[in-house]
């Protein structure tokens, strides 16, 4: 069964529409993401599907079931988390306590919690090493991990990822990128916003291409990647220019290299 089903959906804000009807779908396991200029309308997707914007018209389902317009709380509980964009974390408590914030709604299951923040802090070093340490003591890359881990307190169906690379270096990129495998191996599935064209393809199971509020290209990461009409619109040249300086996979002594989007 397909997990998320996003069909014509028109939305916006203050009266002017964003998303022009805009059609995606995604499998369990799979990690999909959206490209574009900015203003294209990858974070209103996002928004859309959360809850945290209602959708004039069209529907979103989530295995099968409609989730359009309901509350953000709602969404959550049935199993979609939202990692937002930057600058997520509570800078002045532990790592430790922002973890726990994702488990907010169910904070009356101590040992629920404490059985999901266990299996976290085995996933990621740096939930388990520096629990104890402020969140505004982390660099850039750490704090994205720990907001991703934070999302995964209620162990959500889908996770919605907001333009993970913004305003990281190499190193953060590294450790982004090996974060979002580790969620690929559990079996985790994945929408992600990249403004980052060649990392967010890179990471990616399935890429999605939206100019204008409207989804101009679908299609397995790699293909979308490698299409002529991507070379000219995103890199301005041929798709061997477009690949030349695609991301690589990291090894440990290795960090991907940004390329602008």
């Amino acid at each position: 069964m397909t997990l998320l089903r996003i069909e014509g959906v028109i939305a916006g804000y203050g009266g002017g529409d964003v998303l022009q009807g805009v059609d995606i779908e995604l499998e369990p396991g799979a990690i999909g993401c959206i490209v574009g200029p900015n203003g294209a309308g990858k974070s209103t997707v996002l928004r859309a599907v959360s809850g945290l914007l209602r959708p004039r018209k069209g529907r979103i389902h989530l295995e099968g079931d409609e989730i359009t317009g309901r509350h953000p709380a709602e969404i959550l509980d049935l199993g979609i988390a939202q990692v937002p964009q930057s600058n997520g974390l509570f800078p002045n408590i532990t790592v430790r306590e922002n973890v726990l914030m994702g488990g907010y709604i169910r904070r009356g299951d101590k040992a629920l919690l404490r059985r999901r923040y266990a299996e976290i802090a085995e996933m990621f070093a740096v939930v388990r090493e520096r629990a104890d340490e402020k969140g505004g003591n982390l660099s850039g890359g750490q704090r994205r991990i720990v907001e991703v881990a934070r999302s995964l307190m209620l162990d959500p169906k889908l996770v919605l990822l907001d333009e993970p690379s913004l305003g990281l270096d190499p190193k953060a990129l590294k450790l982004v990128f090996n974060t979002v495998e580790t969620l690929r191996e559990a079996g985790k599935t994945l929408l992600l916003v990249e403004q980052n064209v060649r990392f967010g393809l890179r990471l990616a199971t399935d890429g999605i291409v939206m100019e204008s509020g409207r989804v101009l290209l679908t299609g397995k990461a790699d293909e979308v990647l490698n299409n002529p009409e991507m070379a000219a619109l995103y890199f301005g040249g041929s798709v061997q220019e477009a690949q030349r300086g695609s991301l690589p996979t990291p090894t440990p002594a290795q960090a991907p290299a940004p390329a602008s989007g």
